[in-house]
């Protein structure tokens, strides 16, 4: 089953890496042009830190009698307001309003930290509805960290989320690149796109020696489309969350269930 019944679940050994949420809305243009003080004032005490960048937009591309024309797009201000202790970050734009953190605690800590951003902004600016909403989890699967390191990921994640590993005429170690892709409705409104698969993590910062150990990569991307009323967007979000449940939990074997130590 794609989906598991199981009750949510905590873990003490959890390989999540990032969470972000994201909701778009149609562009309101003073976010660009005017600098967002009474937001700021209003959410400086959890996001004390502020930053301002533009932002580079890819250039459009139209066909004009059958030849290809680039249209050159303009920049987006993009507001980033950081926490006291660099752990979380809130970014505002024309064109949506997001959170991220490396540091996920649980929903319940996270949908607390939206709270006051997203009722201040609704406050401030006004939006006529959210074009989309978005949660996205991405997990970092480390053998070496959950004393795995003999398991191989057959081992590890239900037969979705393998592809040609799944099958046992497949040597995982002879096996380059293979990773698992694919969009679908969970009901009458929530989508996921998900990512699946195992490779090398790349670190950006300059000087910092690679990780050399292949992790699994779940990245789960929910979201909602449409035109839903603000009044609804904690509600959406709810739903879009206890939908990441079902499909992470229904991702994991019960022997990597068990190693990352559910309480």
């Amino acid at each position: 089953m794609l989906l598991s019944q199981q009750p949510r679940t905590h873990f003490n050994r959890p390989q999540l890496r990032e969470v972000i949420c994201q909701l778009r809305f149609p562009a309101i243009l003073t976010i660009d042009t005017q600098e967002p003080a009474a937001f700021q004032e209003a959410i400086r005490r959890e996001f004390p830190r502020y930053a301002r960048k533009q932002d580079r937009v890819a250039p459009k591309v139209t066909l004009v009698n059958g030849a290809p024309q680039v249209e050159n797009q303009p920049s987006v201000t993009n507001h980033t307001f950081v926490s006291q202790d660099n752990k979380w970050k809130l970014n505002l734009t024309r064109e949506f309003i997001s959170l991220s953190t490396l540091a996920y605690g649980g929903w319940e800590e996270f949908a607390h930290r939206l709270d006051l951003p997203l009722a201040q902004f609704i406050r401030t600016y006004n939006p006529a509805f959210f074009q989309r909403l978005g949660l996205r989890y991405v997990n970092l699967f480390s053998r070496r960290d959950l004393g795995l390191e003999e398991e191989p990921w057959s081992e590890l994640f239900t037969d979705p989320y393998l592809g040609i590993l799944s099958q046992e005429d497949v040597r995982e170690e002879a096996t380059v690149k293979c990773s698992v892709d694919f969009d679908t409705a969970l009901d009458g409104s929530c989508r996921a796109r998900v990512h699946a698969g195992p490779g090398l993590i790349k670190a950006n910062t300059p000087n910092v020696p690679q990780d050399k150990e292949v992790k699994f990569v779940l990245d789960l991307d929910l979201f909602m489309g449409g035109e839903l009323a603000p009044a609804y967007a904690a509600g959406a979000l709810e739903t879009l969350h206890a939908h990441s449940t079902e499909l992470f939990l229904g991702a994991l074997t019960d022997k990597l269930y068990r190693a990352m130590e559910p309480r």
